[in-house]
């Protein structure tokens, strides 16, 4: 799946709001990676064949997410070479607003995966400015992707793109943290990336193995070899039974053009560290924000 954000999936602009994101697949996932000479559109972005694959239509699928929050998903439907006909003959004229899609959709999107890929749906048009939307699925196993109100950091952390609202994103063992607006997001060597051209975020997690250590201790472990920074470029704080602590330094302390930022949150016998580089200093305050949303959820019985 390709696509970028944040845009409308039906025209392409830029969306100004955080109440309804437009997410974009380019192709049908059958399409990926074949030449272009094989792929055909029919006028416009909406209509294809793709030789030897079939006929799509491309559709808005609605998914309901809290926070009174929309995702609308611009992807592929497959259709029989009369209906793309009859799409192509009613596009953009009067007789569009009556237009009825019968096919199985043709992308894999998490985190519904194989679930919706197949799925036999129905779309229709509901705005003659937009393209048709999803109705119904008749496929029982995906028929909820429309019928529930989805966890929306659940669902958009699946989304490695640059979206226009914050995301809580799992690190593992019950760690999680908050993806700041605007940051595409990419996973390497055990690493969560967060970045954009003028600053990024990278978090890992860490174990103890020294059993029955104290917090604290294993911070002091974790902070071995750090440099001792002036009293206002570091803080200590509290983390339930746990502590949290960070550092910066301003190119005049390392020589490097960016500022950085180190943070530590560290509970009983795990922690999770931080490190971030951005080139504006008031953005000391966006990498203050990441490492104070670092928590772990605590198991209950």
């Amino acid at each position: 799946m390709t696509t970028h954000l944040p845009t409308c999936a039906c025209c392409g602009d830029a969306l100004a709001y955080e109440n309804r994101i437009d997410f974009g697949c380019n192709l049908p996932d059958a399409a990926l990676g074949l030449p272009e000479e094989r792929v055909h559109r029919l006028g416009v972005r909406a209509l294809l064949r793709v030789d030897g694959v079939g006929c799509f239509i491309r559709c808005l699928l609605s998914v309901r997410l809290t926070h009174g929050t929309e995702l609308v998903l611009g992807a592929w439907v497959q259709v029989d070479e009369d209906t793309l006909r009859r799409a192509h003959e009613l596009w953009e004229r009067p007789g569009y607003a009556e237009l009825s899609v019968r096919g199985t959709f043709a992308n894999r999107i998490q985190p519904w995966g194989e679930d919706l890929l197949g799925a036999e749906v129905t779309a229709k048009v509901a705005d003659p400015e937009e393209l048709p939307c999803v109705v119904d699925i008749h496929d029982p196993a995906a028929v909820h992707v429309l019928t529930r109100t989805w966890d929306r950091d659940h669902v958009l952390s699946r989304f490695p793109f640059p979206l226009p609202v914050d995301v809580r994103t799992d690190l593992g063992d019950h760690w999680s943290v908050l993806r700041t607006s605007g940051l595409t997001a990419s996973f390497a060597d055990g690493t969560d990336h967060f970045t954009a051209p003028d600053r990024s975020a990278a978090v890992n997690l860490a174990t103890d193995d020294v059993t029955g250590r104290a917090p604290a201790d294993f911070l002091t472990a974790l902070m071995s070899g750090a440099p001792d920074t002036r009293p206002a470029q570091r803080v200590r704080e509290p983390l339930g039974e746990g502590v949290r602590y960070a550092f910066w330094l301003t190119p005049q302390d390392h020589g490097r053009p960016r500022h950085e930022f180190y943070g530590m949150a560290v509970t009983d016998g795990t922690a999770a560290g931080l490190f971030c580089t951005y080139e504006d200093p008031a953005d000391l305050e966006w990498a203050q924000r990441i490492w104070r949303s670092l928590d772990r959820a605590v198991d209950t019985p």
